[in-house]
């Protein structure tokens, strides 16, 4: 079977687990993993998802690759596979819209969002990205609260054959 190409906006706490628990599982015996309520389904495993881009808006995170950034601050959730190998995926600048509260710009950087320096992307930037990776789910792992930028990704994959999951 083919691999479930994946792009991720948000690489937070739960985008470190997801990729963390891939690589964790891929070279398990299904009969003997523990942790997953499945191992299969429909006949693919957790080594058959694979991250082709990923987007983000902090400084410590974008321009890294996917293995490095599901690691930087303000990241906290617990680490159960720390030898994650290059993706050779680049997280990319997304958009801002409302992904970062500003009430937490006066917040210690351990603790919040340090915006990034690049551009903003545009809706166009974020299509053109997704369909050069071939990826065709987009999870959406952006803060909470992130109405605006949840209703903005709608619009993008609606321009590209992907799903998105929440």
């Amino acid at each position: 079977m083919k691999k479930i190409k994946i792009a991720i906006a948000g690489i937070g706490n739960c985008s470190s687990s997801l990729v963390q628990g891939i690589n964790y599982y891929k070279d398990k015996d299904g009969r003997k993993a523990i942790g997953l309520m499945h191992w299969d389904i429909g006949g693919y495993e957790p080594s058959d998802i694979e991250v082709v881009a990923a987007f983000d808006i902090d400084k410590r995170k974008v321009g890294r690759d996917v293995s490095e950034a599901i690691f930087a601050p303000p990241n906290c959730t617990t680490v159960f596979c720390k030898d994650i190998p290059e993706t050779g995926v680049r997280v990319q600048m997304g958009r801002i819209l409302d992904g970062f509260a500003d009430h937490m710009r006066n917040y210690p950087d351990p603790c919040t969002f340090v915006l990034a320096e690049e551009k903003e992307a545009t809706g166009e930037d974020i299509v053109e990205i997704l369909k050069r990776s071939g990826a065709e789910i987009l999870l959406n792992y952006m803060p909470v609260g992130s109405e605006k930028a949840t209703k903005g990704s709608r619009g993008i994959i609606a321009k590209t054959a992907i799903n998105k999951y929440q």
